[in-house]
Parts: C-alpha cells; structure tokens; sequence
C-alpha cells in the first residue's frame, strides 16, 4: 500500500496568528501548562506544529495549541499539511491518542529518568508523575521489585530568592560538578 506524504512545507510563521481549531477536544490543566512552559524554556522548539492552510492564506492548528499559546510572540515551526477539513478532523482525534497507546519499557524510563536533570519544577512534576505511571504499570505485570537501599549521603539546601536565583544557582552548582535537582515547596 503507497503512503501519502501530506507534508505541504514547513513553514516559520508567529505563533499568535495561528487559528486554534474550533474542534480541539483537548484541554490543558495548569500541570501541563507549567511542565511545557519549562521545556520550551530549557530546551526550546523540537518539534513542529501541525496545521492546514485555509482559504484565506491563513493556518489553522491541527496539533500544537499549547505551544502555540505559551510562546504566542514566538516564530514557530509549522509543518503545513495537504489536508481537507475531515482529513484534519481524523489527525486531530487520533495524533496524540496512538502516540498514548505506548507502552513503557521499564529499564529503558528508569535510566532515564535517572539520568534526565531539569530546571523547571514543571517538568520535574511532570517526571515524578511519569515515574510513579510506570511504577504502577509495572506493579499491574506482575513485575517484583528489589527492596530499595537508600545509600548514605549527604545535601544542602539553598533558599533562594525566585525563580531565577534559583536557575542561577543551580547552573553554577551543576557547572562546578555537583549532581543538583530543583526542588520547589509551595
């Protein structure tokens, strides 16, 4: 069977100018808002948009609306598809929905998760809960784990005064070669 290549152009367009589409069923809670907000602010665009031109030049979104709110005077990268409405209707409902029928594997998220070191409280949240998905996923199979030992060390903990000084001071520790992790407490 011959697939389609829908991608049209990838295109650098502002943010703000791209129409959300009227029939987005997805809703972003604060969580994922702020877990987004610190990955465009430590990592930055990695992926683009997807969206349909319209008849009248403009774009609207097939997939993207929250990066596309969270940066609306960024220049974006949009990868413009060849799509009807309908076409446009069936990505909408079912991108992200396969992309959620992944299953962990267990080592793999666990080395991951070990190693992956974040500013943003966000993002960090967004990782504790992922650990805690896969803990629980992995308690459904059956899977037994070790006792955990928790081996002796020793920490610091720096007040700082916003979140910027906490950046700083965690960029200037990291650089001095300490193991650091972002702790906030509300």
């Amino acid at each position: 069977m011959p697939i389609r290549d829908r991608i049209r152009e990838l295109r650098r367009a502002p943010a703000g100018e791209l129409r959300p589409n009227p029939r987005n069923w997805r809703t972003h809670p604060p969580e994922q808002c702020a877990a987004m907000r610190g990955l465009l602010a430590e990592i930055g665009y990695a992926g683009a948009l997807l969206a349909r031109e319209l008849e009248d030049g403009s774009l609207e979104l097939i997939d993207g609306h929250l990066r596309a709110e969270t940066t609306p005077d960024a220049m974006v990268p949009v990868l413009v598809l060849d799509v009807t409405a309908a076409e446009a209707d069936k990505i909408l409902l079912t991108h992200d929905s396969v992309a959620a029928l992944a299953e962990p594997d267990q080592e793999q998220l666990a080395a991951l998760l070990k190693d992956a070191e974040f500013i943003s409280p966000g993002v960090e949240e967004l990782l504790q809960g992922l650990a805690c998905l896969a803990t629980d996923a992995a308690e459904d199979a059956g899977v037994e784990y070790e006792e955990v030992v928790i081996p002796e060390s020793w920490q610091v903990v720096v007040e700082c005064r916003d979140e910027a000084n906490q950046r700083e001071v965690f960029e200037r520790m990291r650089g001095e070669g300490y193991r650091c992790r972002v702790l906030t407490l509300s």
